[in-house]
């Protein structure tokens, strides 16, 4: 204990910077998710051009609980045929964003939808921290080019 308060002795308030990660809520409306199918072409859209076939990414959208887009986070961009996902980032974007409910979604640059077991796995993980924090994890959804797979369509989320 006592090399906790010798430590805290040495902190100056003024001197310990702040950790920010900033959210800055818009007027404009992105959407309102109402099915996979709207969500699909949400993020469909945010790709550009002939990127969806090049390069795996993981994104996720943020929802109030009126399931209305308050974000859009692309989390990360991978290789071909895979990406990284770290838990941490994406529920502090969630709890920055007082989000509800999130929506994770990735490609497949091959142009099938079958998921992965990787795939379930990490969903499953994040739904169960989502869980933990009162988030929502309301859907995952793999989209290619020309279609999509929505893990809550299929009932394995």
């Amino acid at each position: 204990m006592g090399e906790l308060s010798g430590f805290s002795k040495q902190l100056k308030p003024n001197l310990v910077p702040e950790i920010k990660l900033q959210y800055n809520k818009g007027r404009r409306v992105l959407g309102n998710v109402k099915s996979s199918d709207d969500a699909a072409d949400f993020i469909r859209a945010q790709y550009k051009r002939g990127t969806i076939e090049a390069q795996e990414s993981f994104n996720v959208i943020y929802l109030d609980n009126r399931n209305s887009i308050l974000g859009y986070y692309q989390h990360s961009k991978g290789s071909l045929t895979s990406t990284l996902v770290d838990t941490r980032l994406i529920f502090a974007v969630a709890l920055k964003s007082l989000s509800t409910g999130i929506i994770l979604s990735h490609n497949h640059p091959s142009g099938k939808l079958k998921p992965s077991q990787s795939d379930i796995r990490v969903t499953r993980n994040i739904k169960w921290i989502g869980d933990m924090h009162n988030i929502k994890v309301l859907d995952h959804i793999i989209v290619t080019k020309d279609g999509h797979y929505s893990f809550a369509d299929e009932l394995i989320l």
